[in-house]
């Protein structure tokens, strides 16, 4: 790498140290190219530090909480003094952040990735500049990635204080339980984010101005979460919008009128946006589209032939796990290496109660792009394992074509979020409903939902009685 007064010269720029970025730049360094990664904040990014990790780890302690204190235990004969220490668990949270973030570190230092800290943006094709603490560096490059991912979107007339109206990210600082928590957002970040405090033991309202939540998921799961969410003592307010805040109470507007709520916390969950606008792209020959992403390639590269992209930043989910393939594909292909994105089954998971995770074609899709179709759904209450521990609510379902090929599978229930990697795979290598069927499943487990809902489409499930066929 050689450094001048001001200036660095490598052969890739990375603009972004979140999933996606961190990794093209350790593939390419692993692949012999000088590499340097510029961020902002904190290596990790969104997900590492206020998105993915701690709020796995919250919602963690709040699902053993809840196992211990609620229901499923008293039904098992135990019967606990549950006490929180909230700050405890923050602090608790806030060192397997640490130990992640500090683990990329040491990776890219093991590499030999040079790490900037500081804010990028284009001058060129070839070309950036980078605000650091210390002055302006310059930086020259043979290629670029841009992973610089998302921030928050806000709401377009309540502003967040960061005390009593707080976003997802505030949530990681709050030294104490609201007993009164107003979630606005239908999404997966509002879904999360309610169920972990209902476990907590806030009195949770989600204000949505949709009829569904997570609306994109087959509505035979969102039914499924709807139901949980008011046995734990939620409420869910469809059609509806906060109209306006006064002090600690919120007035929202209804289908049947107005109704006005007290909180304690209001919790600002609408999702998030590309965080592109300080990049000077129009000093590159780089195209945006209608929704504000970057168009690219099968090899991730944009329409500037010098710069690549990854990540949220471009079409398709806004999913960590995306972002790590293509940071892969853009540095293999910079490398010269045949590497493209091509592939089928992206899963995306939430990580509620009960856990809903999905990949493929849901049942409508794919009746919209003219499949006939073979449906195989196994509940969860015919399962031996799910009746082991207490967990029946919720089923596995299998959207195959005529021939038998897998297009998707979703399902709500427990484990989900592990048990959706056998319905990547099969998407992904065009598995049949046969493939699944026959491979043997270790019993009792709660994986052998999936061969029971394939034996289901194929019409020949032991442990479910369709009639006969």
């Amino acid at each position: 790498m050689v450094m001048g007064q001001l200036t660095t010269n490598v052969d890739v720029a990375v603009i972004g140290a979140g999933p996606g970025g961190y990794t093209a730049a350790i593939r390419a360094a692993q692949l012999g190219l000088e590499v340097i990664l510029i961020e902002k904040e904190r290596l990790g990014g969104v997900c590492t530090n206020v998105g993915c990790i701690p709020s796995k780890a919250l919602i963690h302690a709040a699902d053993v909480k809840y196992e211990a204190e609620f229901e499923n235990a008293k039904n098992m004969g135990i019967h606990a003094d549950i006490r929180v220490d909230f700050p405890q668990m923050q602090k608790w949270k806030d060192g397997v952040v640490s130990d992640l973030r500090n683990g990329i570190t040491t990776l890219c230092k093991l590499n030999g990735v040079d790490v900037l800290k500081g804010t990028a943006f284009f001058t060129s094709s070839n070309t950036m500049d980078v605000e650091t603490e210390t002055g302006m560096r310059v930086v020259q490059f043979k290629k670029a990635v841009i992973a610089t991912g998302t921030k928050i979107k806000e709401h377009p007339t309540i502003i967040c204080d960061h005390k009593s109206i707080i976003n997802s990210n505030d949530v990681f600082s709050l030294n104490e339980i609201p007993k009164k928590l107003i979630v606005v957002g239908g999404g997966y970040i509002a879904v999360e984010m309610a169920n972990m405090f209902m476990k907590f033991g806030s009195k949770v309202t989600i204000v949505y101005r949709g009829d569904r939540l997570l609306k994109r998921m087959e509505p035979e799961i969102t039914h499924v979460l709807l139901k949980k969410i008011g046995e734990m003592g939620g409420e869910v307010l469809f059609n509806s919008e906060v109209q306006s805040v006064s002090g600690n109470t919120a007035t929202i507007k209804i289908p049947e009128g107005e109704k006005k709520l007290e909180f304690d916390k209001m919790l600002m969950a609408m999702g998030r946006v590309t965080a592109v606008d300080a990049l000077a792209l129009v000093k590159t020959k780089i195209e945006v589209n209608r929704e504000g992403l970057i168009e690219i390639d099968q090899t991730c590269r944009t329409a500037d032939e010098s710069i690549y992209a990854i990540g949220d930043i471009t079409p398709g989910p806004q999913l960590a796990h995306k972002a790590f393939r293509q940071g892969k594909v853009a540095a293999e292909a910079i490398a010269g290496m045949k590497s493209v994105f091509d592939n089928r089954a992206i899963p995306m998971v939430v990580f509620s109660d009960p856990e809903i995770a999905t990949v493929g074609l849901t049942e409508g899709e794919a009746k919209e792009q003219g499949y006939k179709l073979k449906i195989g759904k196994m509940p969860f209450s015919a399962l031996g394992k799910a009746r082991a521990i207490n967990r029946t609510e919720g089923f596995v379902k299998i959207v195959a074509d005529e021939n038998g090929i897998v297009l998707g599978m979703h399902i709500v229930g427990a484990g989900a979020a592990n048990l959706i990697a056998e319905g990547s795979l099969a998407v992904e290598m065009s598995a049949t409903l046969e493939d699944l069927a026959v491979t043997i499943h270790a019993h009792p487990t709660l994986p052998e939902a999936v061969a029971e809902g394939a034996e289901d489409a194929l019409g020949h499930a032991i442990h479910l009685y369709r009639g006969k066929r």
